[in-house]
């Protein structure tokens, strides 16, 4: 087992309770996606997972070590194998497609290396490998404020990458995008957990984008888990609970 969540719970400072109880594990290679009405807590179970927020009790277990137990060096350590995809990118605007995905490594480098921009040739030469196998290899000069919502998340998915991950965490990572973009986007993600047995959880809005690609789904509702099951499990009396609602339809 890769991720095992074991009774998690967050409570931020104005009082809102973000995750009451929640457990799910994640095996090697698995894809899983979290699906849930805004608001719901998904994105609170990603930054308590790399431990960008602090979870107020329960346990995160990450190949076996206990990532609540770590200071800061050793969750540095922990968080090169844990990639991240942000649903508005959080590239570097100004600089070029491949050297957005070269800061891929700077959890490898030194504070005065990664200011620096130092990189090995070996490094340099996987940073335009992963971007044709996204296929982005023309673009790699390209700076990133030219690119098109598409190609800046297929840049996001490249840096991850080139941490050499065990897990990529995705929060929306298509709800900017238009349904071309979406597909091919989650087509890569897919492609990961498929050829290089990397694990991916992936917040979703889109339920059926869920079906179609995921191992497993996850439903969130109010902080605690109302769904977990295969993608043939989830019928419309599952959606209704996840989302209260009866209008959301497959």
């Amino acid at each position: 087992m890769l991720l095992e969540i074991n009774q998690i719970s967050k409570q931020y400072s104005n009082g809102k309770k973000a995750l009451t109880d929640v457990s799910f594990s994640v095996e090697k290679g698995e894809f899983v996606s979290i699906i849930g009405p805004s608001g719901a807590g998904k994105s609170t179970i990603l930054r308590c997972i790399n431990q960008l927020i602090k979870n107020d009790s329960g346990q995160i277990l990450f190949k076996g070590t206990d990532l609540q137990q770590q200071n800061k060096k050793g969750m540095r350590t922990q968080r090169r194998s844990i990639g991240m995809i942000f649903q508005h990118y959080n590239l570097v605007s100004r600089k070029t497609a491949v050297e957005n995905v070269l800061h891929g490594r700077l959890g490898y480098k030194s504070t005065l290396a990664g200011s620096l921009g130092v990189y090995s040739e070996a490094e340099k030469k996987r940073a335009f490998q992963l971007l044709d196998q996204v296929g982005l290899a023309e673009f790699a000069y390209t700076r990133c404020d030219e690119l098109s919502g598409g190609q800046k998340q297929r840049v996001g998915i490249a840096r991850a990458l080139m941490q050499e991950p065990d897990l990529i965490l995705c929060d929306e990572p298509i709800a900017s995008l238009d349904p071309r973009a979406a597909k091919v986007v989650m087509q890569y993600l897919r492609k990961v957990t498929n050829e290089q047995g990397i694990s991916c959880i992936v917040n979703l809005h889109q339920v059926d984008v869920a079906i179609a690609y995921s191992d497993r789904i996850i439903g969130i509702t109010a902080g605690e888990v109302a769904f977990s099951g295969t993608p043939s499990e989830l019928g419309q009396e599952q959606i209704t609970r996840i989302y209260q609602s009866e209008e959301l339809l497959v």
